[in-house]
């Protein structure tokens, strides 16, 4: 049995785009594909902790903080869910050396396969694969263009969405029989699509802000033995304990028994033990 605070599950993926998770509880590192198959416990003490802070708290904002932190930290604004809402260059963001050391710097724009295409930005896909890409489920990713900071990223992302979703269905994800996409088919249409929004933004930021990446689609595969035919999804807060064989891990979600899936990442910061056989 391992207790403490849960984080959201780290990812890595090896060069045949295989998938490998650890859960942190507290001080403790879980492997957790060699627990695939087996009996596993989670218990909610009840308590909640802030994931930067650690202050107590009853509720749990933007997957781990609290209120004070979701209202003062640049990393719980809203322009991290829109990142064309960027305002630093106003002079007002939150905390300026954050915003310098991760929004002013290179971020990928890309397309996924998460059981239908669609569009999205990461700072992590210059070499491999991105564990962005790894939290959304996506079986297969292309990175199309590198852009100079995170605001441009998510114009150019806007401009591609007015084409192509840029949501994941959770739902879809977990279900085992994903379609299989040719993202480099989509990336040359839907660039003919966009092309004058894509013209206009380059107008704008200058030809070197935007740079058009020739790369390969990346596969990745998760350790699943076993997909939910009808979800049901774990809610820790109404079901503080629950134990099952687990099934399988996909993007932040585990696979149990009898259907039941939980999202992990929702429940950063929650105080929990946690056994396995």
């Amino acid at each position: 049995m391992v207790q403490g605070g849960l984080s959201k599950m780290r990812v890595k993926a090896d060069e045949q785009g295989r998938v490998s998770y650890v859960l942190p509880v507290g001080d403790n590192d879980v492997e957790m594909n060699p627990l695939i198959g087996r009996l596993v416990k989670l218990e909610s003490t009840g308590v909640i902790k802030c994931v930067h802070c650690d202050r107590v708290t009853k509720k749990s904002f933007n997957q781990g903080y609290c209120y004070p932190c979701l209202i003062s930290l640049a990393q719980c604004d809203s322009c991290i869910i829109k990142p064309e809402q960027c305002h630093y260059h106003e002079g007002t963001c939150r905390e300026p050396e954050w915003g310098e050391a991760h929004c002013l710097q290179s971020h990928f724009v890309y397309l996924a396969n998460t059981g239908a295409a669609k569009v999205g930005i990461t700072r992590h896909a210059g070499v491999g694969i991105s564990s962005r890409w790894i939290d959304q489920g996506a079986s297969a990713a292309l990175p199309i263009f590198r852009v100079s900071e995170r605001k441009l990223s998510g114009l150019v992302e806007t401009a591609l969405a007015k084409h192509i979703s840029d949501k994941t269905n959770w739902r879809v994800m977990l279900k085992g029989e994903i379609p299989t996409i040719d993202l480099a088919q989509v990336k040359q249409e839907l660039l003919e699509k966009a092309s004058s929004e894509l013209l206009e933004l380059e107008q704008t930021y200058g030809l070197q802000a935007i740079s058009a990446m020739e790369s390969e689609q990346l596969d990745i595969s998760y350790p699943v033995t076993q997909y939910p035919e009808k979800i049901k999804s774990i809610n820790l807060d109404k079901t503080p304990e629950f134990s099952g064989t687990l099934l399988g891990i996909k993007g932040q979600y585990w696979m149990l028994d009898g259907d039941r899936v939980i999202n992990m990442r929702k429940y950063a910061g929650y105080q929990v033990s946690l056994s396995y056989e």
